[in-house]
């Protein structure tokens, strides 16, 4: 629903952000380091005590503010999901309280061995022909397997009322593409020597005949090809290049030797859509040329692999040691894997997550909340919207279009207004491997009933208890899930300053993302279109030119730097995003001076609860995979390269020149 915030609006807005009796200040001064100034390290000075003295549990491979809000949950849950077993007259409630228990019962688990997956095993041992192999690769994605070519159903990006099949790169078992192709990097040889012992192993466990530790090499090899020929995910994230609408008839000439009937008719796709968008087009070339040089046998082993590396979490404590061996502590560093309850909790949450979140919501998200949640992203969004009013840098015209864009906002608080509906899914209390099978079919095939039909605009593609937040760019929506709003990131008991600081940046930053340099292409009804003028356009991207060279001068493992270019999105979005909490805080007050609480002023407080909701760890091992392939900053410069660019943060602490933070005016980017 599309709503208009006007003025009794806003006030109504400001008034219920403002707390009742004493305010708490929301901040945990003892987890701070006063030794350090804010001038110098904003982000010790914050958390350095906490770094210094929390030790990361064995289990773990990072841990934070957000984690700390997920591990309560996940008790929630538990309890939940345990008080299920004795609702078997609710029929969403049983269905929870079967699959767990499939999960939890290991004993049946070590029992049925690998034959609930001889099936598959044994379709992929018979493949003797290209048609096999490409009927093979569709039907395995549609069990969730990660094979080298993907399909998704999602909006057509050039006209947002309709679905339409996206054809992606994928079936590289490393984190990227660089971990096969850097040769001379110790880090990425170690993880691709810690791969090919997890690939043999799962040739062993099963059985497989032959060499394992050659047939691994060989299945490294294939996927190494395949690396070579995809795209980077920086040159992914240009929404325009990976636009490319092509006619089911014509997919032949970019994949020669693929049979493209065998693999529609295993992805079911096969009648319901005349065309499809291709991410990558030349890698379909790459795929072509793997398919005629790599010998069948290698193409089993892959396919094997993968489909024993996808369902290992649900086969036996051989499978489940293994995979952690290689994922958990090869790639993450954890020395222990997670207790078998919270494995199962999230095999539940991942399979049939709308059902627990329908029960989650009933206990622990009360309708108060909610409103008041609304209220506060109305108020951002008002902020929002003043700051496009006064940029300076944006000319009329495009900023017609921004103020048109966002009035089209649709913001999502909590949870769906109407749930999936799993009726037609069957789990079985002894088939735990069947249930993650039928649960990723089901889902498939609801992604692709989508096909010929009306976008629905009421979906959600995050689950209330998912400790996050999304913008999606095609439903021109911001969706802030149920379990982010609470304490310590929102907290109605603490001080106005502390929760701007904290989930105000966060909302703030969802909504930056509509007009990020990936966003910002699409217009308020979710198309991919041009409606900035060239002029505009040519100072936003000096702008954020200057953010690339500022983020990728920032180096969290010595030696390796973040990619500037491929956290661009992430770093608008965070600077754009406390830029707007920052006003919105202001506007709260009402003209009223803040008070000072704990010796901190408002705009202290503000962004010492900023620089504490990114309080985290995170082992080397799981660092490494992040800097190469995750489009968001490490937490620690989510606080230190947006503040020193914010003109507040220098009025506020009094940093001047010599100060470890201080960046010269005209070093400083500016968006809203």
């Amino acid at each position: 629903m599309k709503r208009m915030l006007s003025t009794l609006a806003c006030a109504a807005a400001l008034a219920a952000c403002a707390t009742v009796g004493p305010p708490r200040p929301g901040i945990d001064l003892a987890g701070g380091d006063a030794s350090v100034r804010p001038q110098d390290d904003l982000y010790r000075r914050v958390n350095g005590t906490w770094l210094k003295t929390v030790e990361m549990p064995a289990d773990k491979s990072y841990i934070g503010l957000w984690e700390e809000i997920n591990e309560r949950i996940q008790g929630q849950l538990r309890e939940i999901v345990d008080g299920a077993a004795g609702q078997r007259n609710d029929a969403d409630a049983r269905r929870i309280a079967d699959l767990y228990a499939s999960f939890m019962d290991e004993a049946a688990v070590e029992r049925a061995g690998l034959a609930p997956l001889a099936r598959e095993l044994a379709a992929i041992d018979a493949i003797a022909a290209p048609a096999e192999l490409a009927r093979a690769i569709g039907r395995l994605d549609r069990l969730g397997v990660n094979v080298p070519l993907d399909v998704s159903i999602d909006q057509d990006a050039r006209d947002a009322q309709r679905y339409v099949p996206i054809l992606t790169q994928g079936g590289l078992g490393l984190p990227d593409r660089d971990y096969y192709l850097v040769a001379d990097d110790a880090r990425f040889a170690a993880a691709r020597t810690s791969y090919a012992t997890y690939l043999a192993a799962l040739l062993r466990l099963s059985s497989t005949p032959g060499d394992a530790g050659a047939t691994a090499a060989a299945v490294i090899a294939l996927e190494a090809a395949l690396a070579r020929g995809q795209w980077t995910r920086v040159e992914n994230r240009d929404p325009v290049k990976t636009y490319n609408r092509t006619e089911v008839a014509a997919l032949g000439a970019l994949a020669r030797g693929f049979d493209w009937q065998s693999w529609l008719a295993a992805t079911a796709i096969a009648g319901k859509s005349g065309d499809v968008i291709v991410a990558q087009p030349g890698y379909l070339g790459t795929l072509s040329a793997q398919l005629a040089a790599t010998p069948l046998a290698t193409w089993r082993a892959y396919l094997r692999t993968h489909l024993l590396d996808s369902y290992a979490p649900y086969l036996g404590k051989d499978f489940v040691a293994a995979r952690f061996a290689f994922t958990g502590t090869a790639l993450a560093g954890a020395t222990e894997n997670q207790p078998r309850w919270k494995r199962g909790i999230a095999l539940v949450d991942t399979e049939i997550g709308e059902s627990l979140g329908k029960l989650y919501v009933e206990k622990h998200f009360p309708p108060e909340s909610k409103e008041r949640s609304e209220k506060l992203v109305a108020n951002l969004l008002a902020a929002c919207r003043e700051s496009i009013d006064a940029n300076d840098w944006m000319g009329p015209a495009t900023k017609r279009e921004a103020q048109a864009k966002l009035a089209l906002f649709a913001p999502k608080i909590g949870y769906p207004e109407r749930w999936i509906d799993y009726g037609a899914l069957e789990i079985r209390k002894d088939d735990l491997v069947g249930n993650v099978e039928r649960a990723r079919e089901f889902e498939w095939n609801r992604n692709v009933t989508k096909l010929g039909k009306p976008v629905d605009r009421g979906e959600w593609f995050m689950t209330p208890q998912t400790v996050n937040a999304y913008y999606n760019a095609p439903l021109n929506e911001i969706v802030f899930p149920a379990s982010v709003l609470q304490p310590p990131l929102f907290d109605p008991r603490a001080d106005d300053a502390a929760n701007y600081g904290a989930i105000g940046a966060t909302i703030g930053h969802e909504i930056s993302h509509g007009f990020d340099d990936e966003g910002s292409q699409y217009d308020g009804t979710g198309n991919l279109r041009v409606w900035w003028t060239e002029e505009d356009r040519n100072r936003f991207d000096a702008k954020t030119k200057t953010l690339v060279a500022q983020y990728s001068a920032f180096s969290p493992i010595p030696g390796y730097h973040l990619n500037g270019e491929l956290t661009l999105g992430e770093n608008i979005a965070d600077n754009a995003g406390l830029e707007i909490a920052y006003k919105a805080y202001h506007r709260s007050l009402g003209g009223r001076e803040a008070p000072v609480i704990d010796g901190m002023t408002g705009d202290e407080r503000f962004f010492y609860a900023y620089a504490q909701s990114y309080r985290s760890k995170v082992r080397e091992s799981l660092l490494l995979t992040w800097i190469e392939s995750d489009p968001h900053s490490p937490d620690e410069f989510r606080v230190t390269g947006v503040v020193r660019n914010h003109p507040a943060f220098y009025s506020t602490f009094g940093v001047k020149p010599g100060d470890r933070m201080y960046l010269p005016p005209e070093q400083r980017v500016s968006l809203w």
